[in-house]
């Protein structure tokens, strides 16, 4: 074994002890690393010089940043049930907390975040190892996690809310998430674009990027529980993210220009320290001057890319002015005008920040100050910028109006660390307003077009300054290519990944994303059984294999289609679109080989007009609790729909009944299968826990295999009770269903194991 190995393999087993990595007791519920101590003296000294902090509030803060993070949950806030969700959190879970005695003290119940909208986002203070002492907490923890893998509740930190809150999205915009793993912040974006349930498409969308390959795909578990036809995952490098075609509304080619972009940058994440302990030890002034030039490179490549008229939101968790207000004023010196910081200040009423500072200066890790760049020494110029210092200009100073930028400290509202500030773009970057070089191939008599006109450019732009990166080997992919012969691209209908020896360098190979035609075979027959509307959208579905049998039809809104079919060559897309079908072979004697699934029904609904049965909420608790009831276990109503209707892949309807004001008070649709003499809900097991606690049935797991709790026993009865009566259970996806739930559940203990 080599001293790297051993060295890693005492890491891992002193991290196994008692107090390591690995007994976090309250990883993400406020507290942690109980061996590292708290204290950075060169920290201390380098914010209390900088004046950061309010006069006579220094203690409190540093007071503030050894206590835990609370912990902050989200309602998804474009789902209808939103409010179904809110209603059971605090008429259930939070009324009873506040019953619970730990230790002979009352537990403080969570408490709205005064400032995000209509109630949606909660804070607490209860810890993991609180949460161990009482079965009553211990069931609001397994409400969160299963509510969480159903998309209904985000666990995201408070001060990464407020981004997306500033950039104030509207369902027609076109959305640019640079650097968006995790994707708490994308989930909001989604969520936005979505405040309209009842349109199925809109007309924007949102394309997340981040360079980490890995980080993509826990990407894109985040943002599939959103179930949107509206989201795009792609792997770039942020400062060179290559920019898009698509095609405009009078046939011509155009660039894509975002109407929002979060510039969310990577950071020394020193407003983190609450939860990240570990930046204690590791903080340096370094860390700033290293990640300031990638940070400035990002920020432009952001507002290049960004419609004149639209608003790029930059933040960081740290407080360092290097990360935050010396790159916002290099972005606003070099738009010359074409830039221009917003006021904020009441977007979020509530909310405490401080704001932006107009004088900083440097300090090295060794402890040596410099206040401008004529201090800085020769030696030291390749680590320290002109950009990391305030401008020398007061009138130009002044007109930049930094103190727009937000701040927030972790003392004034018990929250991490941010820093935010948004930009809003008045005409073309100035290093792009010329017009760009002909090509060869194009027309003498062609007229370009300036970087931000409504049908955008034909051909790239020649930068003044960022030549390397516009002008160089990216400016080049920003023209369409010819794709070469046996390149898969060159089917207009295609969407590929790059070609093999990039897909080497960048990561994992992914499927293609083949679109089907409108006379593709696969329709007629789907048609027919689910009698789609005419005004179903077939050319924007997609499958991911070019042979054999399709096994997933999934949808995309038709302004990605355009982005992929434009850019199959310039993009690596990790994944996009929601399944709205999968093909079960046992469907194709009932006359449609593909079953509904329940992921895309709120995509797919809306052009349905047969195979469905209208519910009641005693109707969906039989369906939800028992494996395969026979119809005559429905209630009158549905029964007779359900008789008349051939076997097969059905939606089951669920609409509000306004003289039961207990019952839920929101539409749900579910997939289903309507058998021999059977029925039965086709909805994963998260999905049905859901379900249930909005009628008001409880379902919780015990931990470690323990033993059902109560609610559990009954439903397991219920659903014994139901394979038995049924003997042969006629419903041929059964398998396909066990198998979901049986990986659902596997992956629910990993949960359990890290939140």
């Amino acid at each position: 074994m080599g001293k790297r190995s051993r060295l890693r393999k005492k890491e891992h087993q002193n991290n196994s002890k008692p107090g390591g990595r690995d007994n976090r007791d309250n990883a993400g519920w406020g507290a942690g690393y109980a061996d590292i101590i708290k204290e950075n003296k060169l920290f201390e000294a380098y914010y209390q010089e900088l004046g950061l902090v309010p006069e006579g509030e220094f203690d409190q803060f540093m007071a503030a940043m050894r206590e835990p993070l609370p912990a902050t949950i989200r309602i998804t806030g474009y789902k209808s049930h939103a409010k179904e969700i809110l209603h059971c959190l605090k008429n259930k879970y939070f009324k009873e907390i506040q019953e619970v005695e730990i230790d002979g003290q009352k537990i403080e119940a969570p408490q709205p975040l005064s400032w995000y909208p209509d109630e949606l986002a909660w804070h607490t203070n209860m810890s993991r190892k609180i949460l161990r002492k009482s079965p009553l907490l211990e069931k609001f923890h397994q409400f969160l996690v299963s509510e969480t893998e159903s998309g209904n509740i985000s666990r995201q930190e408070a001060v990464s809310m407020i981004p997306p809150l500033l950039m104030k999205i509207e369902p027609h915009h076109k959305i640019l998430d640079m650097c968006a793993a995790p994707g708490s912040k994308t989930a909001q974006l989604i969520e936005m674009l979505h405040s309209d349930m009842d349109v199925p498409f809109p007309e924007g969308f949102v394309i997340a990027n981040d360079v980490d390959n890995k980080r993509c795909y826990l990407l894109v578990h985040q943002a599939k529980r959103l179930n949107s036809p509206c989201i795009m995952v792609v792997n770039h490098d942020a400062s060179c993210i290559p920019r898009l075609q698509i095609d405009t509304e009078d046939g011509q080619k155009g660039t894509l220009f975002y109407d929002r972009i979060l510039c969310d940058v990577p950071c020394s994440g020193d407003g983190t320290m609450r939860k990240n302990i570990d930046v204690w030890k590791k903080w340096t002034t370094s860390n700033s001057l290293h990640l300031h030039g990638l940070q400035i490179r990002i920020a432009v490549r952001g507002v290049e890319q960004l419609a004149v008229g639209g608003r790029m939101v930059y933040s960081t968790c740290s407080l360092n002015p290097i990360e935050d207000e010396a790159v916002i004023a290099t972005l606003l010196e070099k738009s010359e005008g074409a830039l221009e910081l917003a006021d904020a200040s009441v977007d979020l009423p509530g909310l405490k920040w401080m704001p932006g500072v107009t004088k900083w200066k440097l300090m090295t890790k060794e402890g040596q100050w410099y206040k401008d760049w004529s201090e800085v020494p020769v030696n030291r110029h390749t680590q320290i910028r002109p950009t990391m210092f305030p401008p020398t200009d007061t009138e130009k100073l002044a007109n930049m109006k930094l103190e727009r930028c937000m701040r927030i400290l972790p003392h004034h509202q018990n929250t991490g660390g941010f820093f935010v500030a948004v930009l809003v773009k008045k005409a073309p970057m100035p290093w792009n307003r010329r017009f760009p070089k002909l090509r060869k191939e194009q027309s003498s008599s062609s007229v370009p077009q300036p970087e931000d006109s409504p049908v955008g450019t034909p051909l790239p732009e020649t930068p003044l300054e960022d030549g390397e990166r516009d002008g160089g080997k990216e400016a080049g992919e920003d023209s369409p290519k010819e794709p070469e012969a046996g390149d898969q691209a060159k089917e207009s209908n295609v969407c590929g990944p790059p070609p093999n020896k990039k897909m080497k360098r960048h990561g994992f190979k992914e499927d293609p994303f083949v679109f089907l035609t409108e006379d593709d075979p696969v329709f007629p027959p789907i048609e027919s059984f689910y009698d789609l509307s005419p005004d179903f959208p077939k050319i924007n579905v997609l499958t991911r294999t070019h042979e054999g049998k399709k096994r997933h039809l999934y949808m995309v809104s038709k302004e990605l289609r355009n982005v992929m079919l434009n850019n199959s060559e310039r993009m690596k897309v990790i994944n996009t679109g929601v399944k709205v079908w999968s093909r079960n072979s046992d469907g194709e004697e009932f006359g449609c080989a593909f079953r509904l699934a329940q992921e895309g029904i709120y995509t797919l609904f809306p052009y349905i007009r047969s195979r469905m049965i209208t519910v009641s909420v005693e109707d969906i608790k039989i369906l939800l609790t028992q494996e395969n009831p026979y119809l005559s276990k429905l209630e009158e109503d549905a029964h007779q729909q359900a008789k008349k209707m051939g076997m097969g892949s059905i939606v089951l309807k669920y609409r509000p009944d306004n003289s039961n004001p207990d019952g839920p008070q929101c539409p749900i649709e579910l997939c289903g299968w309507r058998g021999k003499t059977s029925i039965r809900a086709f909805v994963p097991r998260n999905e049905r826990f859901h379900y249930l606690r909005m009628l008001g049935v409880e379902v919780f797991r015990d931990k470690q295999g323990q033993g059902p709790r109560e609610e559990e026993k009954e439903v397991k009865e219920e659903v014994k009770e139901g394979e038995t009566e049924n003997g042969n259970k006629d419903v041929s996806p059964k398998q396909e269903l066990r198998g979901e739930n049986r990986e659902f559940d596997q992956h629910l203990r990993r949960v359990e194991g890290n939140v």
